[in-house]
């Protein structure tokens, strides 16, 4: 059960991820101009959904507090490296986004990371 608040603490952080990309993709790029900055991402901060990923982001921090009250920060952190892992395939899912031999190599690398310094 212990570990349900890490793997709530990564799909919270992986949500919040794909969700400010969507959000963002959907309103172009920032202004040049200080005024257009300040409004865009004033309207972007007002956004229902950009304020969903801040709501997850809290919910995050406190799975991750109760996390922490039942693993050492040693054990585990390394579990956080997996939101690298779901963000890369949901960002090809998503938004068509390239996965190379490279970004599969290095996912490899961090999963067998994980299971390494899980076991350790």
């Amino acid at each position: 059960m212990a570990h349900l608040y890490i793997a709530l603490t990564i799909l919270l952080t992986v949500y919040g991820q794909i969700v400010i990309k969507w959000q963002i993709g959907l309103a172009g790029s920032l202004p040049g101009e200080f005024t257009e900055k300040v409004i865009f991402l004033l309207k972007l901060f007002l956004n229902p959904w950009i304020i969903s990923s801040f709501a997850c982001a809290f919910l995050a921090a406190l799975s991750w507090m109760a996390a922490m009250s039942k693993f050492p920060l040693s054990y585990a952190y390394p579990f956080m490296s997996s939101a690298f892992v779901l963000v890369l395939f949901l960002s090809a899912l998503i938004f068509g986004e390239p996965v190379n031999i490279p970004k599969v190599v290095g996912m490899g690398f961090i999963v067998a990371g994980i299971i390494i310094g899980s076991n350790g």
